[in-house]
């Protein structure tokens, strides 16, 4: 197999075996084809550690930065342990190569003050400003991923106990109580707008565009950036703003470590750890602000 086709069994095998999300496989092909083009001649499984340095090298002086250069090497080291397991190779050339050390950034977030306005930026007096509004309300509410909140259907969504049904990375599945305001939004768009958006057609997903058909994650992180304009929010924003804002708000308030790590789906309670250094440096801004000797 040349270089290319090693790639497709590689993507291949890690779908069938773990159930990667389409964006973590386009990930990781696209850094194995850039790798590979960087290599010219070279086969993939021919290279050693001087040429994933001298790679690695390369990228720096470009600019790239230690988080690309740790999932560029976490990338590999996937790679070349599939390939040694296959026996293809025989030994795993990133094996002695150490990441590069990384801070813990804090995620982006917004204040509860930031996320009304931004929640409240839609015009709910036009059919899609409805439907904006309501995504909103329930992205809040749920701390869903965009792309989780968009593919939404109806046959995840019990309306009367409240909750939604989500399968989130790796084919987990999770329910997610949806909250009083956002069901009563939701109520309000099945019965009025979402029914003149669709004009007589069917569709299976809760939030449809002007020609009928489900949105997609791009367009949704648009609007958001669209509503935060309107609200005059200038913070750095990302398509899991309200995501972040979701669980440290809930920490702000008392909740369980545990419980929001249920509630976000993340499989390991250290990724939902870092809400609380943000709880905790939101408390230190309140603290210098408002203590007479803050």
């Amino acid at each position: 197999m040349n270089s290319a086709q090693v790639v497709e069994a590689f993507l291949n095998a890690l779908w069938l075996e773990l159930g990667l999300s389409d964006n973590t496989l386009a990930a990781y092909a696209s850094d194995l084809k850039q790798f590979s083009r960087w290599l010219k001649d070279k086969h993939l499984l021919e290279v050693d550690q001087t040429d994933i340095k001298g790679f690695l090298a390369a990228r720096h002086a470009q600019g790239t930065g230690n988080r690309s250069a740790a999932r560029f090497l976490s990338c590999l080291r996937r790679f070349y342990g599939y390939w040694l397991r296959e026996q293809r190779i025989e030994r795993d050339p990133t094996q002695l190569i150490d990441a590069p050390k990384l801070g813990r950034p804090l995620p982006d977030t917004l204040s509860e003050r930031d996320v009304e306005r931004l929640i409240e930026a839609p015009e709910i007096g036009e059919l899609l400003g409805f439907r904006d509004r309501a995504m909103l309300e329930v992205l809040y509410a749920t701390g869903l991923r965009v792309s989780e909140l968009v593919e939404l259907t109806f046959a995840q969504l019990n309306l009367r106990q409240g909750w939604v049904r989500v399968m989130g990375k790796g084919g987990k599945e999770r329910l997610v109580p949806v909250g009083e305001d956002a069901l009563d939004w939701l109520e309000r768009y099945f019965a009025g707008p979402r029914l003149a958006l669709l004009a007589g057609r069917q569709s299976d997903f809760l939030f449809v565009t002007k020609r009928g058909e489900g949105m997609t994650r791009q367009a949704f992180w648009y609007l958001i950036k669209r509503y935060a304009a309107v609200a005059g929010i200038d913070k750095p924003l990302s398509p899991h703003t309200l995501r972040h804002a979701f669980a440290t708000h809930l920490l702000n308030h008392g909740a369980d470590l545990r419980a929001v790590q249920m509630l976000l789906g993340h499989s390991d309670l250290s990724t939902t750890q870092i809400y609380t250094h943000v709880a905790q440096q939101r408390l230190k801004e309140l603290h210098t602000q408002h203590h007479p000797r803050g």
